[in-house]
């Protein structure tokens, strides 16, 4: 339907049903159509008189909006708020996740500790499922080694979902570990523990040595992450575990220089050393060997134990910042006869 154009004629009645607008057929005086000739104080008064309030609003608003536009283009970008800023891209196989945003709000993203990053190298399954699966012992395994001290059972685990084809697979796991606490350079051959590798069937061993990916290790109830380097721990509460983190596992650590075989037997020791009550130590002098209980995982130095350890509040036995550097080491009792 077409609205007459009567309710918008000059002079006419609005209805309750017409807008409150100005009229777009304003009054005007032929006469009036032409004002070059008028002066300009009486060219505002017509104006006025025709348009009102509109004749000083007009140009206020102009003038406004010019301002403005001026003013957004010459003002500097302002950060966008911390809820809302971009987020890094999420970890993958081939690395750590020190730049989710979530783990950097640890204070220990200030530290630059060169040697307690996680070196460069093979793919890795970053996230498995949680659960573990124990590997089952081949035939002439699982025999009591050491000839004194308390004896400790151990599984030998993996996390579900973990591609085993990274780590060369889980039977070569196991044997790493076996073979490992069965030398006597390791610590059965300080003559205060013995061990014994045991099955699925045994009921409560006394620890459990599991290969574990980062994003399990990283959780609060096992690892946790408030260092914010790839770590293996031990952890009591997590149905007795040793956890043996994958990407250090596939990757190592750049105080062992890229022996692998070293560096595992080192972290397999350390933290079974926690399993059997140790504690973490520092290096006890300048180029000796490392003591196993060292954090050789961050470095052989002193002063970058230490600074960490600041940011550790489950560390109980932090190292002094001294200055002392040692050598790596891998076993608990280096000077015994080593073995194979």
């Amino acid at each position: 339907m077409r609205v007459s154009e009567d309710r918008y004629r000059p002079g006419g009645r609005r209805t309750s049903a017409e807008p409150l607008r100005a009229s777009w057929q304003p009054k005007v005086d032929p006469a009036e159509e032409d004002e070059s000739d008028i002066p300009t104080s009486g060219k505002l008064t017509k104006l006025s008189r025709t348009y009102g309030w509109r004749v000083y609003a007009l140009p206020i608003l102009v003038v406004l909006t010019v301002l403005i536009v001026l003013n957004t283009a010459n003002s500097p970008a302002q950060p966008i708020a911390s809820g809302q800023q971009a987020q890094s891209p999420a970890a993958t196989g081939t690395g750590s996740v020190a730049n989710d945003p979530a783990v950097n709000e640890s204070p220990a993203k200030q530290l630059n500790i060169p040697t307690a990053v996680l070196p460069g190298g093979g793919d890795f399954t970053q996230q498995g499922k949680g659960t573990f699966h124990v590997l089952p012992i081949p035939p002439g395994g699982g025999k009591k080694v050491g000839t004194a001290g308390k004896l400790y059972t151990y599984t030998v685990e993996v996390e579900d979902g973990i591609d085993a084809s990274s780590f060369s697979g889980e039977d070569t796991f196991a044997d790493a570990v076996e073979a490992t606490l069965s030398n006597p350079q390791s610590w059965t051959g300080t003559g205060q523990v013995q061990f014994q590798r045991v099955d699925a069937t045994y009921p409560k061993p006394s620890f459990r040595v599991s290969l574990t990916t980062p994003a399990t290790d990283h959780r609060e109830d096992v690892c946790g992450y408030t260092i914010t380097y790839e770590s293996s721990c031990y952890r009591k509460s997590f149905d007795s575990r040793v956890v043996i983190n994958l990407a250090r596992w596939v990757r190592g650590a750049i105080a062992f220089a890229g022996d692998m075989g070293i560096y595992r037997q080192y972290a397999i020791n350390h933290e079974v050393g926690h399993a059997v009550g140790k504690s973490h130590v520092g290096c006890p002098g300048n180029g000796e060997l490392a003591p196993v209980m060292m954090q050789q995982t961050f470095g052989v130095s002193d002063d970058y134990v230490a600074d960490l350890n600041k940011v550790d509040p489950t560390n109980y036995s932090a190292v002094a910042k001294d200055g002392r550097v040692c050598k790596v080491n891998p076993w608990p009792n280096p000077q015994a006869q080593p073995t194979g």
